[in-house]
């Protein structure tokens, strides 16, 4: 069966939102000694995602 792609577009602000937000999350699972596996595979998908800039249209 083939996974479905999702694609999210973020500002620049939102996007250091989400890594710090991330990074805060994978602080608190070390802390409570859980694994932090799926919380490092977002941020590296996250941080090496390129960027695509694109214009928005209000109407």
């Amino acid at each position: 069966m083939k996974q479905k792609d999702f694609h999210i577009y973020l500002t620049g602000q939102e996007r250091n939102q989400v890594i710090q937000y991330l990074i805060e999350l994978k602080n608190s699972l070390i802390v409570q000694g859980k694994y932090t596996d799926a919380v490092d595979d977002v941020l590296i998908k996250i941080t090496k995602a390129r960027k695509k800039h694109i214009a928005v249209r209000y109407i």
